[in-house]
């Protein structure tokens, strides 16, 4: 059996705040395998951000270990997505698509022919030219996801990216998604609050809980690609992880929201 692409073995995560100290994180082990779809879920403030922040490489961990595996073929060992698009007003589409790739020795041609690759996979080539505010909310998405897909990532981790929008447009990015997934079989760690779009796109579920936040479980989907969002299979699963939740959440005093 390979190694998985992520390892997380015992890590914490405090901080000291007005003479005061908060863990964020403590005892928590998680694994991911290579081209695994793994959806986060926990109550706000358990430290599913703060984890894709360590792993991310912009925290770092009071004790513990992450280790990883990237693929000898990707140029970065992982890429962020946010829950906001952050784009820079100032630039035009495939110049934010291409702002990670700026401080590499990729020539300005390259750089602009990757992000156009980039702005095509996500269905924006056309748009490359525009300014971020003649997009709507889930086209400037778009261009992050491309933005992260430029750099040539291992691993994409996502923070909760379609919160913000829409059902119809959430949907359709959901879709979107999981073509780009199954076409560059890319691992992807995905933080979520809703959990029938964890259910509607992971291989599998993991919950965080506790202060400090730690696994509380992990649920494989074992249903069938492609899915419908209205499979019956879908719905029970869904059921089962939320009363899981709504007991556990009850128990422990959490604010859940799903």
């Amino acid at each position: 059996m390979s190694a998985p692409i992520i390892a997380v073995r015992g890590l914490a995560l405090s901080f000291d705040q007005a003479g005061r100290r908060t863990e964020v994180l403590r005892g928590l082990d998680l694994e991911v395998g290579r081209g695994e779809f793994v959806a986060l879920v926990g109550p706000s403030g358990v430290g599913k951000s703060t984890l894709l922040r360590v792993l991310m490489g912009l925290a770092s961990p009071t004790a513990g270990e992450v280790i990883t595996n990237p693929d000898l073929d990707a140029e970065r060992p992982m890429a962020l997505v946010f829950q906001d698009a952050r784009l820079l007003p100032w630039r035009r589409v495939v110049d934010n698509a291409a702002f990670g790739l700026e401080k590499t020795s990729i020539s300005s041609a390259d750089r602009r022919e990757r992000a156009m690759s980039a702005l095509g996979a996500v269905g924006l080539r056309d748009m490359a030219e525009r300014w971020p505010h003649q997009l709507s909310g889930g086209q400037r998405q778009r261009v992050a996801i491309a933005r992260a897909l430029a750099v040539r990532p291992s691993i994409l981790l996502m923070d909760e990216p379609f919160s913000a929008l829409d059902v119809a447009t959430r949907e359709s990015l959901q879709d979107e998604l999981v073509r780009l997934w199954s076409q560059t079989g890319k691992t992807v760690l995905f933080v979520t609050h809703d959990i029938d779009e964890a259910v509607y796109l992971a291989d599998r579920i993991v919950a965080l809980g506790g202060r400090p936040g730690e696994v509380r479980s992990s649920r494989t989907i074992d249903v069938a690609r492609p899915r419908r969002r209205n499979a019956l299979a879908l719905q029970e699963i869904a059921l089962d992880v939320k009363a899981a939740i709504s007991a556990e959440a009850s128990a422990a005093r959490e604010d859940w929201v799903i």
